[in-house]
Parts: C-alpha cells; structure tokens; sequence
C-alpha cells in the first residue's frame, strides 16, 4: 500500500506578521519587553538615545542593547507612537519623544504597570495556589499510574 505524503509550508515570521490583525500586532509592539519602558521613560520628557538607554536600563533593572533598543524605537516610530527628531548639527543629535498618539499609549501601558505594581501580591497569591494544585494533581496522577502497573 502506498503513503502519500502532503506537504504543507509553514509561514514565516514575515507571512504570519501579514495575515495577523494588525490591532494584536500594535498591542505586541507597545507591551514589547522593551517598548514599555521606553513608553513609561518617555513620558517624564524626551530623550536622546544615550539617556534613553540609561533611563530605560534603570527602570528595568536589565540591560537593553543599543540594537534592540533602535529595533524598539524604530518600531514604535513606524507606528507614529514615537517621533525622532534629528537635529544637523555637529556632532549629530537626536531627540526622541512621544506623539499625542504615544502619549496616550503610553499612559494606558503606565497604568497597566501601575496596576500590576499594586496587585503584586495577589498575583504572587494566585500563583502559589495554582502551583500547590498542580503539584498536588502531578502527584495524585502519578500514584495511580504507579498503582495500575
């Protein structure tokens, strides 16, 4: 008997970014690990690159890269949430700041923040139980599997 194979394609990145809804698409960018904090950093004034990786890395007690720190700003300012502002001078200076747009994600994304910040414990809470639970159903499970061998 023969077996017939059917292949199928999976999408790539760049495909599935074109067929997804490009309201969940926006919503990863301004919740991105590092787009929050440069919304919440932004909102205080605007920046130059420099500052704003430093702000950005004291906020967030990690350290944000200068690549992935331009890929965010980059993104944000394609989606009209952040404005660069590039003054010719010398040495070159670059300022970056929110738009009305960005100011009003930003303070939607802060208050998010805020909110977890608040409910922190009743999170922590949440998970320890969830945890018990499951460790106590792995265990119950287990203990019938060994009794049925």
């Amino acid at each position: 008997m023969a077996t017939t194979r059917v292949m199928t394609k999976v999408p790539s990145a760049a495909e599935e970014a074109g067929t997804m809804c490009p309201h969940r698409l926006v919503l990863e960018h301004v919740t991105s690990r590092w787009a929050v904090l440069v919304l919440v950093a932004l909102l205080e004034r605007p920046y130059r690159f420099g500052e704003l990786r430093r702000e950005v890395n004291a906020i967030g007690g990690r350290s944000v890269s200068e690549k992935m720190l331009t890929q965010t700003l980059q993104t944000l300012e394609r989606d009209g949430v952040v404005h660069r502002d590039a003054k010719p001078v010398i040495p070159p200076r670059v300022d970056y700041s929110l738009t009305d747009l960005g100011r009003e994600a930003a303070e939607q994304v802060r208050a998010l923040t805020r909110w977890a910040d608040r409910r922190m414990d009743d999170i922590l809470r949440a998970r320890v139980v969830y945890d018990e639970a499951r460790a106590a159903h792995e265990e119950a499970r287990t203990a019938s599997a060994v009794r049925a061998s």
